[in-house]
């Protein structure tokens, strides 16, 4: 997504939130619409924890078995996402979320980010539960920044004098 359009959804998320409050509650009326709000946030927070709590499971396993969970953490993301537009009041957001907690919308995102997003996994995980390193070894990263040498707290200690 461009980043010039975040501004635009800013703007335009709102007024589409108080314009479907307009349209449901002349629709229902003031008190169900309200109610609505208040139903799909309770819906939003128990489907967040049954679906987050799965996830985590799943990327637990995926872990265990020594691959990369990317499908999972991406799963988890967009349920933490739906989780989020849930609990904001407003039927667009809520709409927005619900469409997330659907695991094939989820899919489709996922396919569509593999085929444009590289996922690089840090070899301590695997190295600690004695497990070779998921993924193309052969081939060589590309340098940028400043060399980062990362270290347990065994492998290091402070000086004091």
């Amino acid at each position: 997504m461009r980043f010039g359009i975040i501004p635009f959804l800013l703007l335009a998320i709102p007024i589409a939130e108080i314009a479907a409050f307009i349209a449901v509650g002349q629709w229902i009326g003031i008190f169900p619409t309200l109610l609505g709000i208040v139903i799909t946030a309770i819906i939003g927070s128990i489907l967040l924890r049954r679906q987050g709590l799965a996830t985590l499971n799943a990327i637990r396993r995926e872990i265990d078995a020594g691959r990369v969970p990317g499908r999972e953490l991406v799963h988890g993301l967009m349920i933490a996402l739906a989780g989020v537009l849930l609990m904001t009041p407003g039927y667009v957001t809520d709409t927005l979320g619900f469409l997330l907690f659907i695991p094939a919308l989820r899919d489709s995102a996922w396919h569509f980010l593999r085929q444009h997003v590289v996922l690089v996994a840090s070899s301590s995980i695997f190295e600690r539960q004695g497990q070779p390193r998921p993924g193309p070894s052969s081939r060589p990263r590309p340098r940028s920044g400043p060399n980062v040498v990362d270290l347990d707290s065994e492998d290091y200690h402070v000086h004091r004098e």
